[in-house]
């Protein structure tokens, strides 16, 4: 059996969750966590990659100790890893999943969202956990942009969308949902849901909705950029600190604990 963790962190001090050399990933934090909590070397496989200062919400990884049965009841392991883990990263829930398992290849889809903190004045308290636009969007902006978000939906080929440079060539994903909500008095936030995502596809998507609130792009265009398979035809790459991966999504029966 393998155990999957469902953990939350702040992105800020790491280069993503992936091992890398000569910088602190977030894999390095929960596999020495990990060791300390089992007292067994362990293997910590995760969901993704995730950029660096990017940050989750629900981000899933398995831990497997080649020792068998494991010491700690699962539905003590929050408790168990708050002792051992920086006050940055923490486990939220934990179950039990079979050895064929795998967090990556077994997900079905994954949402993140993008969280823009739109005002003329900047939130000190939103340093590095959202994006600064300084302007104010809503009205007429704000409907331009979930027009252009709706085009995103539908199994397209996602090319304008993606990192130049990266050497996947299966770009088609499909979009199960993409739209825009404002949290209670604070960011305005892009959701977005996915079968899969490209290397920095959701920045640029986040990106470019940006642009067509400031009138640089036409909200109609979406789809004829999606079609020209152009990287310059997109907006820019928006500032990995407004990203967060916030559920990965599951056809098993994973019985979380609910901690």
């Amino acid at each position: 059996m393998k155990i999957l963790l469902k953990i939350q962190y702040i992105g800020t001090a790491y280069c993503g969750f992936q091992c890398q050399k000569n910088a602190v990933a977030v894999q390095n934090v929960l596999t020495d966590a990990a060791k300390r909590v089992f007292g067994v070397p362990c293997l910590v496989t995760g969901s993704s990659r995730t950029d660096a200062g990017v940050h989750a919400l629900g981000f899933c990884a398995t831990v497997e100790t080649g020792e068998g049965a494991f010491s700690i009841p699962v539905e003590r392991l929050h408790r168990a890893f708050s002792q051992v883990l920086p006050d940055d990263i923490s486990v939220i829930d934990a179950a039990l999943v079979c050895d064929d398992f795998h967090p990556r290849y077994s997900a079905k889809g994954k949402n993140y969202i993008y969280r823009i903190w739109d005002s003329p004045v900047n939130n000190p308290f939103e340093r590095g956990r959202s994006m600064f636009y300084p302007r104010r969007i809503d009205g007429e902006r704000l409907a331009l942009m979930e027009k252009a978000a709706a085009a995103f939906v539908g199994k397209q080929d996602f090319s304008a969308f993606m990192a130049t440079g990266s050497k996947v060539t299966d770009t088609v994903r499909t979009v199960s949902e993409a739209f825009l909500y404002r949290e209670e008095g604070g960011c305005l936030v892009f959701s977005v849901s996915a079968d899969g995502f490209l290397y920095n596809m959701v920045r640029i998507m986040a990106g470019t909705l940006i642009e067509v609130a400031s009138g640089k792009i036409d909200a109609q265009s979406i789809k004829d950029i999606i079609s020209s398979k152009n990287r310059k035809k997109a907006g820019v790459t928006a500032p990995p600190e407004g990203l967060y991966l916030k559920e990965v999504f599951y056809d098993e029966n994973i019985c979380w604990q609910g901690l």
